[in-house]
């Protein structure tokens, strides 16, 4: 019967080609062990290569190759081999009354990963949709969603807006708690940075953050977008215009807004992310907007930090989003291995306190009973630990009974 329902087990792995060989092998390799007769015959010795198993995975590729060759594809064929995973349109009202739009990728995992845009981009940039779909490659589900004033969200553009993207970002994470779901991470590209660190910085509910070539010191770049007498301006005509390609008005900056990006402080912000949230910079060296020398600085004064410079990659990762989605990927999945090893100590740790409470407070219970009650009668011994509600109930059966 054992053998039989390890043929099926085995022939239903080879079918659906997934990598539960290795662990098929090592639970046929521990019965061996154990020189039980029943065991076929050939799994008797251990001396024979994975490659003789006919129900061993076939080595695979790494992660960054992987991850590049699902890149090169087109988004529409990545797709087609991805038919599980549901894409929907999400919409979420901020706490100012603008709607804002996203797009969930929901591989049917509680986990999710929040991925914000940057500057004058939205949900739809290269960046941010290549790394939804390494995420989703990976069997993670991802939200990426425009902020107030930017693609299909409701509101004005501002320029500045740090404090009140990550209001935003508030907004969308409370959507998805309320929504049974687990923020394992939060993401941002540029701008968008900023304003994950600035989040981390207010709440302590995120334990992986994900920078993408964020800036350290927001009044740099300044004078080199606006020209040197920019405040000056701003002051004598209350805006500045900044034109596109085409000569239009592309966006105005008005002096408060201008004064809202000065007076953030992404220096402060980082001193007071929690050491038990884990932050990941990644820059590229190559960085033609923000320099790779911002990238240092954070590294400097984050508590929990790691670091990840990409040769030769520019400000949006023109050349290099295979690579950068590889990294945000391993330090997703990481992360969440770590989340899980905590949970479980955390649970361990529980369960344990609460039976040793039970053995106490049944040894103390036995020791101060009459003689009709023995611990052979409560089916206990002193030394075991209970369950609270096992505890309880036989308490309560043994004092009705007096």
């Amino acid at each position: 019967m054992i053998t039989q329902s390890l043929d099926i087990f085995r022939e239903r792995n080879l079918v659906r080609g997934t990598g539960m060989g290795i662990q098929v092998y090592s639970f046929y390799s521990s019965l061996a062990l154990s020189s039980y007769s029943w065991i076929p015959n050939k799994f008797h010795s251990l001396n024979f290569s994975r490659h003789q198993l006919p129900f061993f995975s076939p080595p695979k590729r790494s992660p960054r190759t992987k991850t590049f060759l699902r890149l090169r594809m087109t988004p529409l064929a990545r797709a087609a081999q991805n038919p599980v995973v549901q894409r929907q349109k999400v919409v979420v009202p901020n706490k100012y009354g603008e709607k804002l739009v996203g797009l969930l990728n929901d591989t049917g995992s509680t986990e999710i990963v929040i991925l914000c845009h940057g500057f004058r981009s939205s949900k739809e940039s290269t960046t941010i949709l290549n790394l939804a779909v390494a995420l989703e490659e990976e069997g993670i589900s991802s939200f990426r969603f425009d902020f107030a004033g930017n693609g299909e969200s409701e509101g004005t553009f501002q320029y500045g807006n740090y404090q009140r993207e990550a209001d935003d970002l508030r907004s969308v994470i409370e959507h998805f708690i309320g929504a049974n779901r687990v923020i394992c991470g939060i993401l941002g590209h540029s701008k968008g940075g900023d304003v994950v660190l600035l989040y981390a910085s207010r709440y302590s509910d995120i334990s992986a953050v994900v920078n993408v070539s964020g800036r350290y010191n927001l009044k740099r770049g300044i004078a080199e977008r606006f020209g040197e007498d920019f405040m000056q301006t701003l002051k004598e005509k209350g805006y500045i215009e900044v034109e596109d390609k085409n000569g239009s008005t592309s966006y105005r900056v008005t002096e408060e807004s201008m004064m809202d990006r000065l007076n953030t402080d992404i220096h402060s912000a980082c001193l007071q992310i929690s050491k038990d949230c884990r932050v990941l910079t990644i820059h590229g060296s190559a960085d033609e907007t923000i320099p790779v020398e911002d990238a240092l600085e954070f590294s400097k004064i984050i508590k929990t930090h790691k670091l990840q410079i990409v040769e030769g990659a520019d400000h949006r990762y023109s050349a290099h989003q295979a690579e950068l989605a590889s990294i945000v990927s391993e330090f997703i999945k990481e992360s969440l291995e770590k989340n899980k090893a905590a949970s479980g100590q955390r649970k361990v740790g529980s369960t344990m306190s609460w039976r040793a409470l039970g053995a106490v407070c049944t040894y103390a219970a036995c020791l101060t009973a009459t003689t009709r009650i023995t611990f052979e009668e409560l089916g206990i011994c002193p030394v075991l630990l209970l369950r609270p509600t096992t505890f309880v109930f036989r308490l309560y059966i043994y004092i009705f009974s007096l």
